[in-house]
């Protein structure tokens, strides 16, 4: 079971468990990964995902020297937003991130991203994008929420 805390009290109402599965299974938004820097200081990557339904855990591709990997070296905590601007609407939260670097679990992970983004895994960047986690240049982060903040305000 989700934890889904009301994300804008006054506006609108949160999802329910359904609407927020729904929410991040379909669709091509973009969630925005808040990492803190060696200096503290915040950064906020756009980024492609895959929402596991079996496990509640959130997977992103990401390159083994990005900056956000190199950040969550240092520390683990993540937030993350999912919106989407012309319905306001989405999802946000808090989360642990466990960098994984072998071939044969992320090999996998990657080639459901490419089919969520680009409708295929022949497409050529998501031909070079899968060559580089079966080169090892690239991880998947294993994103394990705490909660989610959901809201809609299309229902009042």
């Amino acid at each position: 079971m989700l934890k889904i805390l009301n994300g804008n009290p006054g506006f609108g109402v949160p999802f329910n468990e359904e609407e927020t599965v729904k929410f991040l299974t379909t669709g091509k938004l973009n969630l925005h990964l808040g990492t803190v820097n060696e200096k503290g200081h915040p950064n906020v990557h756009p980024v492609w995902y895959y929402y596991d339904t079996g496990n509640y855990r959130i997977y992103i591709e990401t390159s083994k020297q990005s900056k956000k990997t190199n950040n969550l070296r240092n520390n683990t905590i993540v937030y993350f937003c999912i919106d989407d601007p012309n319905v306001p609407r989405g999802v946000r939260g808090e989360g642990d991130v466990k960098i994984h670097e072998d071939i044969n679990f992320n090999i996998p992970i990657a080639e459901k991203i490419m089919i969520k983004y680009l409708g295929n895994t022949e497409h050529p960047i998501a031909q070079t994008l899968l060559n580089m986690q079966k080169g090892g240049q690239s991880v998947v982060l294993e994103l394990f929420p705490k909660y989610y903040s959901t809201w809609d305000l299309e229902k009042q």
